[in-house]
Order: structure tokens, then sequence, then C-alpha cells
């Protein structure tokens, strides 16, 4: 079995990039997804990495999520090289070290609040008699209130909802959560209240990595990416990217 314990010589890096290459095979030949990304994300940040359908965004979060392996290039989660382990280990990553957000929510409906928050530390084996403890604490950290925490999933707002499923991804104390595309089925201002969640929980030290198409989104981050094409740029690139952008891709990857 892999080896969780994080490294912490050095400057606090917590994700650390390097050459990422990820290159599908298909039927009408080879698509580079991402060509060379490199790039870092400290302890406690909160960074938007942005693109439109096609860019490589989606393969970039399934790689930084442990869902997915290089072609080659080297990923380094809390000093570790995660980019060389196996299914086995990187499914123990998966449900200790980093927390996901979905934009779909991924709540069990007919379960009550606390338990939907509860379920992450059934799989992790976390001693029974913590779990609602721990699943309280993530919920309060997440900005809710003991009135929702025995009402079922499909019995409260799609904000709320959002704020479940945050609560969710930190109730393991990730080293990361990454969040794809968490406003995408909420209005403008319940999406405004789940942004402010996320930096509340940055500011308390949570690292973030939010995966988003809307520049309005990555505003509220530290700072903002642009994928295109399979490249990353940040600062000025990636304000001339977007600038000169005209529409996005076919096909998301």
């Amino acid at each position: 079995m892999a080896n969780l314990t994080p490294n912490n010589s050095g400057r606090d890096v917590v994700i650390d990039v390097r050459d990422l290459h990820r290159i599908f095979e298909t039927p009408a030949g080879q698509t580079h997804a991402l060509r060379g990304v490199t790039f870092q994300v400290q302890r406690g940040e909160f960074v938007a990495i942005m693109g439109p359908s096609g860019s490589g965004k989606s393969t970039l979060m399934n790689l930084l999520g442990c869902l997915d392996t290089p072609t080659y290039g080297q990923y380094f989660l809390e000093g570790i090289d995660v980019s060389l382990y196996t299914d086995d280990e990187l499914a123990d990553v998966r449900a200790h070290r980093i927390g996901f957000v979905f934009q779909s929510f991924n709540l069990l409906s007919r379960t009550t609040v606390l338990r939907n928050v509860m379920l992450p530390l059934v799989y992790t084996r976390a001693p029974e008699a913590e779990r609602e403890e721990r699943a309280a604490q993530a919920l309060f950290q997440a900005g809710l209130t003991e009135e929702v925490f025995d009402k079922k999933s499909n019995e409260i707002s799609g904000g709320q909802m959002q704020r479940v499923a945050i609560a969710r991804a930190l109730v393991n104390n990730p080293a990361i959560i990454l969040a794809d595309e968490p406003t995408g089925n909420l209005d403008s201002k319940t999406g405004e209240h789940v942004l402010q969640t996320f930096k509340n929980l940055r500011d308390q030290g949570s690292t973030i990595v939010l995966i988003t198409h809307d520049y309005g989104v990555s505003l509220h981050a530290n700072r903002a990416y642009q994928i295109r094409d399979g490249l990353l740029y940040e600062g000025a690139q990636a304000d001339s990217i977007l600038s000169s952008a005209q529409g996005g891709g076919s096909h998301e990857v």
C-alpha cells in the first residue's frame, strides 16, 4: 500500500505538476489533450483553471484527481510522485487525500444530509464513534446549521445541496479540494454564496483547485490559469488568450 504521509520539506507545495502530457489513442489517430503542463499550488491557495470545451481542462482535472495517469510527466501531491502509482494506490489517494465537488452534487437523495457527509468516513474505515462528530464539523465548516442535518438531501435547496457536497469533500481532511464546475447548476446569486464558501474555506487553510469555463467564477480565486489546446497559461498570457478566444471546441477532453 502506498505511503500517504505528506512530505512537507522545503516550501509548502501541495500540487507540483511537471511537464504533464496526456495522449489518447482514437480510431482517427492520437489526440494530444495535454501538451506539457507545468504549475504549482501552495497550501492554502484557491486556484482556478479556466477553459472552454475541448481545451484539456477535464483531462487535467482527472489527472489531478488521480482518476487517470499521465502519458508522461510527473504529478507530485504533497511531495509524493503519484504519477507512478498503481490503480489501487491511486484509489487510496482519492479516498484519503482528495475531496471532490461536482456540478451535479452526487448526493444520495433519500439519505439524510448528515449521513451523506459520513459516507466517505465509512470507505476510509474511520472509527465509527468519530463519524457523526466529524461529519457535523464539516457541515459547519461549509456554512450549514444543525436544522438541515436530519433532512434528506432532496428536501433542501440547490445551494444547500452544494454545501453538503463541499462538506462531504472536507470530511476526510484532504490535501486538496477539487471542484469541477461547482456553480454550473446554480443561479447566479446562489453560485456567489457557494463561491464565498470556498473563499471561507481557503481562509481556514484549505487548498482548492476549481475547474470552470466561467471567467466570473475564476475572479474569486487567488490565481487563475487559462488552458487552451492542452497548454496552460497564467497572468498576462492568460489574459491575452482569453481576450482573443473565439468560441470553444466540440469535444471535452
